[in-house]
């Protein structure tokens, strides 16, 4: 287990929500993808801060997969998280919880067992995506949690380890390009999936070493919004595994 650095209470950090905040974006009107909407899969990802969610409304306005924050550190859980994960579930959409990392809380041993312990695991049932890593700026602190690169490098690589010892899946690492390049040297390209965040009508540059990202994270106005990178039967194969 790692030292507490921060003496700041867990509250409850969305997704990107500090991503926003140090490189900003989502400017009126809502980013356009560039992408093919034939070769792609539209979805969103929710957390406590959007309460009880109509899923029928999002399914209607087209979202097919979604992801539902699960745990932040050790010491959060989401209390809408069974309304959110079963919710999308059976208004019929592929769905997967997240993780949003404090570093220098606990290892990430300890973040990842918290997590599949509380929402974050995975079956083989046709409908559920692998858990997702929010790897993002420090809501309490220093941007890079106090870790070197190499430090936040082994970080993930422990909570990874873990996660994948338990489930069987490598999770998917949600992040910026910004934020990655600044805190993280190490390489999860060839077993990882990107999930990356850029609020504009192009993903651009992405971090270290990925040459494709699996999910991009394009807008949070009305809400998170993420394209799949692929038709729906390669959304069904990342479920499936």
């Amino acid at each position: 287990m790692g030292t507490q650095t921060s003496s700041e209470p867990v509250t409850d950090t969305p997704m990107g929500s500090q991503i926003r905040k140090h490189e900003g974006g989502d400017e009126l009107p809502v980013p356009v993808p560039a992408v093919d909407p034939l070769a792609t899969v539209a979805g969103m990802d929710v957390s406590s801060h959007q309460g009880n969610v109509d899923w029928q409304s999002w399914w209607n306005q087209g979202m097919r997969f979604a992801y539902v924050k699960a745990t932040e550190g050790t010491g959060y859980e989401n209390p809408y998280f069974a309304q959110q994960y079963n919710g999308s579930y059976n208004v019929g959409m592929i769905r997967g919880a997240y993780h949003f990392a404090l570093p220098d809380r606990s290892s990430g041993a300890a973040q990842a067992n918290y997590f599949v312990d509380n929402g974050g695991g995975w079956s083989k049932d046709g409908k559920t995506l692998p858990g997702a890593l929010d790897m993002e700026y420090n809501p309490y602190g220093s941007t890079c949690y106090g870790k070197t690169k190499s430090q936040m490098t082994a970080w993930i690589k422990d909570f990874s380890d873990t996660y994948h010892s338990r489930t069987g899946r490598w999770p998917v690492i949600y992040t910026s390009t910004s934020w990655w390049n600044q805190c993280v040297d190490g390489d999860f390209s060839s077993t990882n999936p990107l999930w990356v965040a850029r609020y504009a009508s192009t993903v651009g540059q992405l971090p270290y070493n990925w040459g494709i990202w699996t999910i991009w994270q394009y807008t949070s106005s009305p809400i998170d919004k993420n394209t799949f990178n692929g038709a729906y039967d390669r959304l069904q194969a990342l479920a499936n595994g």
